[in-house]
Order: structure tokens, then sequence, then C-alpha cells
């Protein structure tokens, strides 16, 4: 049975919760062009890029802009994203993601980021977590969004590591889809109705330890 050498994280909904930041900046954008954007629509944006995002809130609205205004739209919400990001402090990690990071430091677990975000680096700083990633893997590196498997392969080569010996904490589908597709082990973090395709499914980090984690690795 392979050993666990390395633990590859998302960071929304995984780490921290910027997920209500988010919806904020895209519900602006959508009421800007002259339309709203509900929860539940905002639930189809979960774990894919700024531009596919964008992409989805246009045909929720009805709305055909230019290929310049899309960039220009996306440059928009990401300020508004950001200005919402510096509010955050340490105190925003979600609950046991700190400890659960301090165990696998103690055991030589290798630790990387998997995230479609373009500012993964900048909200690690704000929260005070850049220091446990040996290697992140973000919107600025990646070509291929979830569910392709890229993100997670990068992960695991920067941390020279196989697919066997890596877990992959995932909130979204597609990122899920994402880390089995690279052939890694799958944690869900959320409901088991919802990532059914995940290995095993923890509501998050305040009751998981390593040795949870051992006990369920195949």
């Amino acid at each position: 049975m392979p050993a666990i050498k390395a633990c590859l994280f998302d960071l929304d909904g995984v780490i921290v919760d910027t997920a209500r930041f988010h919806y904020i900046a895209w519900r602006q954008l959508a009421n800007d062009l002259g339309f709203d954007l509900s929860e539940h629509e905002n639930e189809q944006l979960k774990g894919i890029s700024r531009m596919e995002s964008l992409e989805i809130i246009l045909a929720l609205g009805g709305v055909q802009i230019s290929e310049e205004e899309k960039l220009s739209r996306a440059a928009e919400k990401n300020t508004r994203y950001l200005v919402l990001c510096k509010q955050m402090t340490p105190d925003d990690t979600l609950p046991g993601v700190r400890a659960f990071l301090e165990e696998l430091k103690t055991a030589s677990i290798g630790i990387g980021l998997g995230s479609a975000s373009k500012n993964a680096r900048i909200i690690l700083e704000r929260i005070d977590m850049l220091s446990y990633f040996e290697t992140i893997v973000d919107g600025n590196r990646v070509t291929k969004g979830k569910p392709d498997p890229q993100v997670f392969q990068m992960g695991a080569e920067d941390l020279g590591v196989d697919a066997d010996g890596c877990v992959v904490f995932e909130d979204a589908v597609a990122g899920v889809q994402s880390a089995k597709a690279a052939g890694m082990f799958a944690v869900g973090i959320g409901e088991e109705s919802v990532l059914t395709e995940a290995d095993i499914v923890v509501p998050g980090f305040a009751n998981f330890s390593l040795k949870d984690l051992q006990e369920k690795f195949i």
C-alpha cells in the first residue's frame, strides 16, 4: 500500500472561505449588466476560472458583449474581489486547517496548493499561511481548468511525488474530478450527496487528523 507523500489543497472553500467575496463581486457585475445573480446560480461558478465564470454569468443573463469588454468586466470583478479580500485576517482560515497542516509538516509530507484562483498567493499572505506551501499551482500557471488534471499533476511534479502518493482536498465537483483524473486520492470537503466521486467526504478539518486520513487512504 503506497504511503501518503504529498497533500494538495484547493483554496476557496477548503483552506479559507472567500466564496462570499466572489459572489458579491460577481453579483455586482451582473447588476451592472442589468440582471441579478442568485446564490443558487452562483454555485455553478465553483472551482472554475474567472473567464469561464464570466461566460456562465453572461449566458444566465442572456447578455452578449465583445471580447474586449469581457476582459474589462473580468478585471473590474477581480478588483472588487481583492478589495473585499483585504479585510481578511488569519482568523478567516477555516477551522482545523492550520493544525492539519502542522501535522503534515511534522510528518514530512509535502504540501501544495492547486487552485484556479489567480490571487492564491495574495490570499495566503493575508491569512499568514504562505509559508506552509512548498508549491503553488494557480490560475497564473495552468493552461487547462478543472476538471482537467493539469493543476494537480503540476503540483505532484513540483513536489517530486507520484500520483498514487498524493491526496487532494477539494470542495467542488470539478476539483474532485480533476483529482481523480490525475490518479490521486480525493477527499471531498462538504456534502457527500454533492461530492459523490470523492474517495471520502468530510465536512471540514475541525475533527479530522492525519491519522484519520491515513486510515482511509488506499
